[in-house]
């Protein structure tokens, strides 16, 4: 799919005559959804000899702080649909897709701190191609029901239940969970925010199976 995946990027890019494309990628905790978008991101670049013609954007750096979280009572389900600033992340995917004279900042999720770092990456004026990445991008609810209509396609990637529970918990243990905790955070937060994000396939563009992490990677 890295291969398949970037070349069909191209191709909406040469649709744009010029403009800026984004193109969402969403799927359950787990899935493969980041490896691939960064996957694209890096073969657009590399075709392009190393210029920012593509960027990613992770629907992760509008997680809440951890101190908003725990005053609103939701830190022990962070990753939930409620626990983002969904409205603060429509309204820069607005300002990616008309802001195209300059450089815009947007967060990143840091795992080593566990929270968000404001303007980590940059979007420069050159960057054609923009990947968002995330778990709610085709979420049936406000706001998230207007990320839709900002892309030009959006790529579900479909992930049996038990891979994905593999990689969470290996995920989740080598950021500093015992294996215990890491499985029932598997099992019991991210399953149920799966159990959300799961039916939302129905309204993407393209599924991509995500059961094949060589696949969803650079090509050797």
């Amino acid at each position: 799919m890295s291969e398949a995946g970037a070349a069909r990027a191209e191709e909406l890019l040469l649709a744009a005559q010029g403009g800026r494309v984004l193109l969402g990628i969403a799927g359950s905790p787990g899935s493969g959804k980041t490896t691939l978008a960064r996957t694209i991101v890096e073969r657009v670049n590399e075709r392009a000899g190393g210029r920012p013609l593509a960027a990613h954007l992770p629907m992760d750096g509008f997680h809440l702080a951890n101190t908003t979280l725990d005053a609103l009572g939701r830190h022990d389900r962070k990753g939930a649909i409620d626990t983002f600033d969904a409205w603060g992340f429509v309204a820069t995917l607005h300002r990616v897709a008309a802001e195209q004279t300059h450089t815009v900042y947007v967060p990143a999720f840091e795992r080593a701190v566990d929270e968000p770092v404001a303007a980590s990456i940059a979007i420069e004026p050159e960057t054609r191609l923009v990947v968002v990445e995330g778990n709610y991008l085709l979420a049936d609810a406000e706001p998230w029901s207007r990320i839709p209509s900002l892309l030009a396609e959006s790529w579900f990637v479909s992930t049996p239940e038990d891979v994905r529970l593999a990689r969470l918990i290996d995920r989740h243990t080598r950021h500093g969970r015992t294996p215990e905790a890491a499985e029932a955070w598997a099992r019991e937060v991210d399953g149920a925010n799966a159990a959300i994000i799961e039916p939302s396939r129905m309204r993407a563009t393209r599924l991509v199976d995500g059961s094949q992490p060589e696949a969803l990677r650079l090509d050797e």
